[in-house]
């Protein structure tokens, strides 16, 4: 008889518990009548001091320029931001917030805080703090090569 294997199965309770955060953020989500990604772009761009550029937006969010371009047309075409000339140089694009953008930051917040709530609702406090410091540990050491 061999011995179960713990790093499997905690491995396929991490592959879940991702599952269902993407479904009850969805489930948030959709009224708010924008993606994940969508979301995700918004609060980047709020991060910001003054309006990012496509290119600046496409590193923060690890991915291609091109996906950012998908995203701000979205966006845009809802909205929630608008795509500015730079002053100091007419060829960059930066892209900005608008009172609407910032109205829909607002909601996702409280749909983020309703979704966490639901996940983490079997939880007591203390369970919280412990989830929240090992979460902490192991996005600490994403930084270690594989």
């Amino acid at each position: 008889m061999t011995a179960p294997d713990a790093s499997g199965q905690l491995t396929e309770q991490l592959m879940r518990l991702a599952r269902r955060i993407n479904r009850v953020q969805k489930l948030y989500l959709d009224p708010v009548g924008i993606t994940p990604a969508q979301a995700r772009l918004l609060r980047t761009v709020a991060h910001y001091e003054e309006p990012p550029r496509m290119a600046d937006l496409a590193q923060r969010l690890e991915v291609v320029p091109r996906a950012v371009t998908t995203l701000v047309d979205a966006l845009e075409e809802n909205g929630s931001v608008r795509r500015m000339q730079d002053p100091a140089n007419r060829r960059v694009i930066r892209i900005e917030l608008t009172d609407h953008g910032r109205a829909t930051l607002r909601t996702l917040r409280e749909s983020r805080r309703a979704a966490v709530e639901d996940i983490l609702a079997p939880l007591s406090t203390e369970q919280r703090a412990l989830l929240g410091s090992l979460l902490t540990e192991l996005l600490n050491g994403q930084d270690r090569p594989c």
